[in-house]
């Protein structure tokens, strides 16, 4: 009996687990506040958010995805590969680079900055998207480049926010989005972009 005693860790008193959780929350504000952005974050995401919508909306409007597969309309595929390959790619170095200056990964960084999970980063790519598309079908292409450029830049003010809101709250914007969120983002993007591709045809 005596051996099993000896055995049982102590509680923390009330003051101690008190302490400790202030220790945690202070050790969590200095890594907020001790966060650095790589360069020309924000500016390179948003040029390539940019240049992803323009692809976009000028693949789409030459007959991919639902054109037939001549070789004019295997072309039209071109300019949407090519913008989604470097908005990857800026993301990917990006992440590196927060990953080299900081040594750690943020959920929140991932997915709110850089993907975009952001209640207006989301809604204005949306937005812009469809704008643009909308645009290009009718031959409209200042419009569809104004469309693009605004909504690059909304997806930089977008990321700023976020990290602006984490360095003062970490504990509430630390945390990235559920992968049931971001399953139910990308289906509802996938579907939006099919029903209005079928809608102008």
């Amino acid at each position: 009996m005596l051996s099993i005693m000896e055995s049982t860790p102590e509680h923390p008193t009330a003051a101690e687990a008190s302490e400790a959780l202030a220790d945690a929350e202070a050790s969590r504000t200095a890594l907020a506040n001790s966060i650095v952005t790589p360069s020309w974050l924000f500016t390179s995401l948003g040029v390539a958010i940019t240049v992803q919508i323009a692809t976009a909306a000028v693949g789409l409007a030459r007959g991919a995805p639902f054109g037939e597969l001549r070789s004019q309309e295997i072309a039209a595929w071109w300019p949407l590969v090519a913008g989604v390959a470097l908005f990857v790619a800026v993301a990917a170095v990006q992440l590196l680079r927060f990953r080299q200056l900081n040594g750690v990964w943020l959920g929140g960084f991932v997915s709110r900055v850089v993907l975009g999970t952001g209640t207006l980063a989301s809604a204005s790519y949306v937005v812009a998207l469809a704008a643009a598309i909308w645009a290009a079908y009718g031959g409209r292409w200042w419009l569809a480049a104004v469309c693009s450029i605004l909504g690059g830049a909304a997806y930089a003010l977008s990321g700023r926010r976020w990290m602006r809101a984490y360095r003062a709250q970490p504990a509430v914007h630390g945390r990235g989005e559920p992968a049931l969120w971001l399953a139910l983002l990308t289906s509802a993007a996938i579907a939006g972009l099919v029903l209005l591709l079928l809608l102008a045809r």
